[in-house]
This record gives C-alpha cells, structure tokens and sequence, in this order.
C-alpha cells in the first residue's frame, strides 16, 4: 500500500500541518481526525488497515488529516468568536491547500468527506457548506449542534452566540437554507450517518436526519446497538459505509 507523509507551512494557519496520504488511485477521500486527535491515529487504531484492500486495489486514496481543535473549539482560555475564526481559518486550510494538494496527486474527480466523532462534524460541516466539492459524505458518532451541553460535553461556545456561529453549526443552519444552488448541490451528495443508540448525540442525530428530510435531502441514518463511539466500531463502519 502507498502511504505518503506530508508537512508544509500553512499559510491560513500560520503554522506547520502534517497528514497521511494512503493509496495509489480512485476516489479522494478527506478522512477527519476524531476529537482533538492526530493525523497518524486511524492509522494506530487500526482504522486504516480495515479498508486497506479499498486502498491497494486503486478504490480510494485516504487523505488523513491533522486537527487543530485544541486551538479553536476546545481552546476554552480563548474567546468563542476567537475559536469559531480559528476554525474558519482550518477550513479555509482544507479548501485552498489540501484540497488543491489532492487534486495535483490525483485526477479523480469524486472527492468524499468523511469523519468519526468529532470528525464526523468536520465531515459534515465543510460538505454542507461546500456541496459543489463532494460527491459523498460519511459521518459516524458525530454531532452537529456544538452548542449542547450533554454529559461530560460542553457548550462548545461557553453560552456565546453570533452569525459565525450560526452558520457553522449544520443543526442551526440547515432548517433555515433556502432554496438555490447549494441546497440543489446538497441533495445529490450521498449522504450517510450513523449513531450508537446509547450515544449522548443520538437525539441530535435523530433531530439531524429529520432535518435533512424536511429539506428533501435524501440520506441514510443507520442507529448501531451500545454507544457504538469508539475504534472498534469504526473499523466496522467505514468498510461498510464507504
């Protein structure tokens, strides 16, 4: 299997990125990093080895990507509105950097976004924002309403609220889209999300999938018995789902 790694200074983050690039061919698939994770873990967990003959037969070519959320969502000594731009500027490091990057390295033209856990938002959140770029979206145990308080989850913003949050936030922004390009976009994008019944998210989850109904977004929601949140799971998600 070609695994490649990657690091050049960014500069949307002025600083220093590092991902993993797996396989030789087929569809480009942007894999997120679960909360405040590294580039390298699927790879440590396993996770990359359990789609491995995707990968070695030309299917797919995994782009794993670093995270920054401890410098944006879970930077709490920070400003929310300083977290919420410190993320704007991440997504604005996959559009205009990695994004490019995949392209160079390979012709496909069917780009997927994928995510666990917190991943699964990123997923979620750049493919809906930017529906013109994906073809396929993957989201496992995510959630998409970052300002609920759960359990041991917090209000990602601290009580804070503007209209960059807002529109950062699928749960908020997706009832309220209008009818246009990026809704017509959204609708040919395959969708798919999955919960554990016993996740803390699986209400958004549930809430999320009725959402994407009332806007005549086809999608599948698939609810996996137990919390269903950690690699174990996803070892046995992604082979199904991608």
């Amino acid at each position: 299997m070609n695994r490649e790694y990657h690091r050049w200074y960014s500069p949307n983050l002025q600083r220093d990125m590092e991902l993993l690039v797996y396989g030789h061919a087929g569809t480009r698939v942007l894999l997120f990093p679960t909360r405040t994770a590294r580039f390298y873990d699927y790879e440590n967990w396993n996770i990359i080895e359990s789609i491995k003959h995707y990968i070695e037969d030309g299917c797919l070519q995994i782009y794993s990507l670093d995270s920054i959320d401890q410098e944006s969502f879970y930077c709490f000594w920070a400003h929310p509105q300083g977290r919420i731009q410190r993320h704007i500027q991440y997504e604005n490091y996959i559009l205009n950097e990695v994004i490019p990057l995949t392209s160079i390295k390979n012709p496909n033209p069917f780009l997927m976004s994928v995510g666990c856990s917190m991943g699964a938002y990123h997923a979620m959140n750049i493919a809906l924002k930017h529906p013109h770029l994906f073809g396929k979206l993957v989201a496992l145990s995510g959630r998409y309403d970052l300002t609920l308080k759960l359990g041991m989850f917090d209000d990602l913003f601290s009580g804070y609220y503007s209209n960059t949050i807002y529109y950062n936030v699928p749960s908020h922004y997706i009832p309220n889209l209008p009818e246009g390009d990026q809704l017509q976009q959204i609708r040919k994008m395959k969708v798919t999300i999955v919960c554990g019944k016993e996740d803390v998210f699986l209400a958004n989850n549930r809430e999320f999938s009725e959402t994407l109904k009332s806007k005549s977004i086809q999608h599948d929601f698939y609810e996996w018995d137990g919390m269903a949140h950690k690699a174990k799971y996803w070892r046995q998600m992604l082979p199904m789902y991608l």
